[in-house]
């Protein structure tokens, strides 16, 4: 399982590193490598899911609030690799941003 402050770690030492596919997500939804930052090491900070079985590596989903007061869930990896953000959508999560809706 990935740890919150395994990556908090990773995060202020600068050892975070993002997807081609992450980077092309943050540009269309114009975030900025700083809100990534704020979502990880923020108060609001909240592993929300596991994916043990993740394609590479273990992976989680973080959901944090950006300075801003902008909710984002970031999916990283154990080794600080950032695989995606985005702002959660309602149609998909309940209004507390952190439960998945059940089909």
């Amino acid at each position: 399982m990935v740890s919150l402050d395994d990556l908090r770690k990773i995060f202020k030492a600068e050892q975070h590193y993002y997807t081609v596919h992450a980077q092309e997500q943050m540009a269309l939804r114009h975030l900025r490598n700083l809100e990534v930052r704020d979502v990880i090491l923020g108060k609001s900070a909240e592993i929300i899911e596991q994916y043990p079985e993740d394609k590479y590596s273990p992976s989680c989903l973080v959901y944090g609030v950006t300075f801003a007061k902008r909710i984002l869930h970031v999916q990283v990896n154990s080794q600080g690799v950032v695989i995606t953000v985005y702002e959660p959508d309602a149609k998909r999560w309940l209004e507390d941003k952190k439960t998945r809706r059940r089909s």
